[in-house]
């Protein structure tokens, strides 16, 4: 046996592998002396980890494994694959990383590489998978735990993403990516006086990091300190100027009036050479900027460019929504519900508020959780996660839930709905009987949540079509609702999602309870009575005060929901008619007929 030098070493009498089984303290002695003479080496430093963990040397094991993937980084079969990672040629980096894994299976640095692949394409599971092979494996691997956090995170499931960060800032607390990571973390799960407490000290350390002061701008917003979240925004604007996602922040306080001097450096941050994320952002607040200005051409040029950059990006195809509510409404017949009335899980205190983004649905939380029995949390990915993994269970595409549910026992339908409750329970705050799911989206799993939790309270919030079509055109989403970045993929599918709802009202009568937004404008509280009458909840005067209420509010509207009810939303389609004939087509007859019961 011989060092990488070339070094002479004495052989143990029995191969490693079989001492290491039968004398792992005589084998941790031999792997000692290897890599004492040659401390790169990696396989020996990696077997050595594995032996001193059998023999309950923890802290000496973690120093192996680390050595092992510090050694591991200068193979030259390495860095090959993470110059192809940063190149973003992922099929070279993937032949090199299986064709390693072949030869080194127990490699962890390799394995959190074919993680951090299967992460980029969007296999968070796979990657999940891996990552937990890597710890196993290494268990002192605090760069594949960090990992983990992320894909946890990324998969929507913030308080596995918490515990696995809180494990990694036990033995590194001043991490700031980590702190980072928790910060956002625990503002998805409603902790925010905490991640704005490490927010505040990030910006505090690292003061010229401009996304740190975007990041902390987020959460201030959130909680409703407007000047201080326009503060945050502008200091990361001093940093990097050209860095869109800022400007458009700050236009999407729909606050902030935009002065010259901000729209010479937007347009000037525009034309030189940046991202085309950045300039998408760039688009999106330019043309806030000019509708401020009543420039209806220059506002629509430059949302067009936005949604172009986007739409071009995601890819989106209208037919699927389409398909899935043909399937749906296949499968939900007044028969097929007659025979799983009551299937689900009984709990009646989930409240859901779907319908498009921008409808209003935002309000009526706000109008709800002002009441004392109602706890508003955020929009919850929980339904959509649930329903497409039943789907691709079944062996099905992901949206297609129906095919799904049409196969499924009753008993399913109870797991499914207690499962909805427990992985929900980390958003509940207080002790009121009912909280609500805002996420609009779920206007497409309606069916699915009917089945799973019958006694939960749907709302369908609805707005008349052309003014909350272009208000989604207008408004740049972080993540989702890709329909929303072309005026006929809006049109179809809100004509879609009407279609959905007008099912739903003929199978299943009174199960799902309409409010129209521009009814709740004109009469509030008769509507909101009606709401509460729909959930058996007393009238209170709160509701009514609802701007007053200081909940976190993490949607676009979060600002306009802290202001009594107004009219300023309404019409704002108007002056951009001439460039709206796609979307006018889309919609048919439904600026019309929309608020209409089916007949």
């Amino acid at each position: 046996m011989t060092t990488r030098e070339g070094m002479p070493v004495a052989a143990p009498a029995v191969p490693i592998a079989e001492l290491v089984q039968s004398d792992p303290a005589a084998a941790a002695e031999h792997l000692r002396s290897v890599v004492a003479r040659n401390p790169a080496n990696a396989g020996a430093q990696r077997l050595l980890g594995r032996v001193l963990r059998k023999l309950g040397q923890d802290e000496e094991a973690a120093l192996a494994e680390m050595a092992a993937v510090r050694a591991t980084a200068h193979d030259p079969e390495m860095v090959a694959i993470a110059q192809a990672m940063v190149a973003n040629d992922l099929p070279r980096a993937e032949a090199g990383l299986r064709q390693r894994l072949s030869a080194q299976p127990m490699d962890v640095a390799a394995i959190r590489l074919m993680a951090e692949l299967a992460g980029r394409i969007g296999r968070y599971k796979d990657s999940e998978n891996l990552l937990r092979r890597a710890i196993e494996l290494a268990p002192s691997f605090a760069a594949a735990q960090a990992n983990l956090a992320m894909v946890l995170y990324k998969q929507s499931r913030y308080g596995e993403a918490g515990e696995v960060l809180e494990q990694v800032l036990a033995r590194d607390p001043r991490n700031p990516g980590n702190r980072n990571l928790l910060a956002a973390t625990l503002g998805r799960i409603g902790d925010y006086d905490e991640a704005l407490m490490i927010y505040g000290e990030l910006v505090e350390t690292f003061p010229d990091h401009a996304r740190l002061w975007m990041s902390y701008g987020h959460m201030l917003k959130t909680v409703g300190q407007l000047e201080e979240s326009i503060t945050a925004y502008r200091r990361a604007l001093a940093v990097e100027p050209h860095l869109g996602e800022v400007w458009w922040s700050l236009a999407n306080l729909k606050t902030v009036k935009f002065d010259e001097s901000d729209i010479a450096a937007m347009e000037a941050a525009l034309a030189g050479e940046i991202t085309p994320d950045d300039a998408l952002h760039l688009h999106f607040a330019l043309g806030k900027a000019y509708a401020d200005r009543k420039a209806a051409a220059d506002s629509f040029r430059h949302y067009d460019a936005g949604n172009a950059l986007r739409s071009e990006e995601l890819g989106y195809e209208p037919e699927v929504i389409t398909q899935q509510v043909d399937r749906m409404i296949e499968v939900l017949t007044p028969e097929f519900l007659a025979q799983h009335e009551g299937v689900g899980d009984t709990t009646p205190d989930p409240v859901f508020i779907l319908g498009l983004p921008r409808a209003g649905s935002t309000l009526l939380e706000q109008i709800l959780s002002s009441h004392s029995q109602v706890e508003g949390t955020m929009e919850l990915p929980d339904i959509p996660a649930m329903a497409m993994r039943e789907a691709k269970a079944a062996g099905n595409d992901l949206r297609d839930w129906p095919d799904a549910v049409a196969e499924m026992s009753a008993e399913r339908f109870a797991e499914l709905g207690a499962e909805f409750l427990e992985r929900t329970r980390v958003q509940r705050k207080s002790d009121k009987p009912f909280y609500i799911d805002k996420l609009p989206n779920n206007w497409s799993y309606a069916g699915f949540i009917h089945l799973i939790l019958p006694n939960a309270k749907i709302i369908d919030a609805r707005r008349h079509p052309l003014d909350c079509c272009f208000s989604n055109f207008r408004q740049h989403f972080a993540k989702g609702q890709a329909f929303s970045y072309s005026l006929d993929h809006i049109g179809r599918y809100y004509a879609d999602y009407v279609r959905a709802m007008d099912h739903y009202d003929r199978v299943l009568p009174g199960r799902i309870h309409r409010v129209i937004h521009e009814q709740l404008l004109d009469n509030p509280e008769a509507e909101v009575r009606a709401m509460l009458d729909y959930m058996s909840l007393p009238f209170e005067e709160s509701c009514m005060e609802f701007h007053r209420n200081t909940r976190a509010v993490r949607t676009a509207s979060s600002e306009q929901v802290r202001r009594p009810i107004n009219r300023d939303g309404v019409g704002q389609w108007e002056p951009y008619r001439q460039w709206l004939g796609p979307l006018e087509k889309a919609l048919g007859d439904l600026p019309q007929t929309y608020m209409r019961l089916p007949g």
